[in-house]
């Protein structure tokens, strides 16, 4: 099984890092794939260019080898549309293969909106790390969804390539990639929030020195 984990990663920091080794030691995944988007569908766009944040990503994952940078995304540009990316996955690793969608709790609540869910839903494994506390969504479609597609036998998952729904409890790490940006914009330290090797690219890069404005 592979996991397949998307976002700006603006910066990566360690609530990513985090709940995709939950992810993929809770499923005992072969790897997980972070691709960077090009052009963000659902949300603001990343302030560090495609290339910043590529070699943030590499940095952050050189330590892990299931880790894996996947700049598929970045490299076909336009707006990044998770359907492309997993069309594109199934033609270099077969139909057969389990692929595992990892998706935060928030961006579940809105899966309905993106382009194409249906067929998205029918490549891959939907799993929603859930942090404590989470409540299942109050969108009837949704609901129905999850009813048609949820399991709790992760032999669902691994015995075919895509189409079921997990709901995965991940670490709680109060991080996010604004907070750093602020704080780096105002002078203070972002460290212990993202692996030292991404600050220093930020700091040789002056990368958000504007994000505070």
């Amino acid at each position: 099984m592979i996991g397949i984990f998307g976002g700006t990663f603006d910066p990566i920091h360690y609530g990513h890092l985090r709940v995709a080794l939950d992810v993929l030691e809770s499923l005992r995944l072969e790897q997980i794939r972070f691709l960077p988007l090009e052009h963000a569908v659902h949300r603001g766009q990343p302030l560090a260019d495609g290339a910043q944040r590529l070699a943030m990503l590499r940095a952050a994952l050189s330590g892990e080898p299931r880790f894996v940078c996947d700049d598929r995304e970045l490299l076909r540009g336009g707006r990044s549309y998770t359907l492309d990316t997993l069309r594109s996955l199934r033609a270099e690793l077969g139909e057969d293969t389990s692929l595992c969608l990892l998706l935060g709790s928030d961006a579940f609540n809105g899966f309905l909106s993106w382009h194409e869910p249906e067929e998205v839903a029918q490549l891959a494994h939907l799993v929603v790390m859930q942090r404590p506390g989470y409540q299942l969504p109050s969108d009837p479609a949704l609901q129905m969804l999850v009813e048609q597609r949820a399991t709790d036998l992760a032999g669902d998952l691994r015995n075919t390539p895509g189409g079921h729904i997990w709901f995965q409890q991940v670490t709680q790490l109060d991080i996010s990639a604004t907070d750093i940006r602020q704080r780096i914009a105002h002078g203070r330290s972002a460290r212990y929030l993202t692996p030292d090797p991404v600050l220093e690219l930020i700091s040789e890069r002056k990368s958000y020195q504007d994000a505070g404005s």
